[in-house]
């Protein structure tokens, strides 16, 4: 039976790869997002949320459609964004502010995507399943973001 921690290990080689090579920075949030929900049960959505001023715009993702913008200030997306931190959250009706853009959704991941200490947004994923993350989810979610962004495609990205 394959454990999150494997099919995190079997997903770092692809998305190194992927970093490698010089494609525009939306083709490696779409395969990330992509690979992140094709590889684990547990997640109902995956996606980006990138930073335009002080909005969060949707960018690419998988799952039900999502909310196209969220407040800097609002939500869990905006707490990470904000405080440039992780945010797990075991329960979502239990967080103050939460942002339904799936009613399904009962729990949920938030991961600051940082390239030289500029917020350039989010990676949220979200799970029907109550206490579906934890820190062995950050860690690997946090590697993730830092892979992708060593692209340089990243540097001056901008989203509108």
């Amino acid at each position: 039976m394959k454990t999150d921690e494997t099919v995190y290990k079997s997903i770092i080689p692809v998305l190194k790869s992927l970093s490698e090579e010089k494609l525009p920075a939306v083709s490696i949030l779409a395969n990330t997002a992509a690979l992140l929900y094709d590889s684990f049960e547990k997640i109902s959505w995956a996606g980006f949320y990138l930073l335009e001023g002080e909005t969060l715009y949707v960018g690419p993702f998988q799952g039900k459609s999502a909310c196209t913008k969220i407040d800097r200030n609002k939500g869990v997306c905006g707490k990470a964004a904000r405080d440039k931190v992780t945010v797990i959250v075991e329960d979502v009706d239990l967080f103050p502010g939460h942002i339904a853009c799936d009613s399904e959704s009962k729990s949920e991941i938030v991961v600051p995507v940082i390239l030289d200490d500029t917020l350039i947004g989010v990676l949220d994923i979200d799970s029907r399943s109550y206490s579906s993350f934890g820190s062995k989810d950050k860690k690997y979610l946090e590697e993730i973001t830092s892979i992708i962004v060593k692209n340089r495609s990243f540097s001056g990205f901008k989203i509108l």
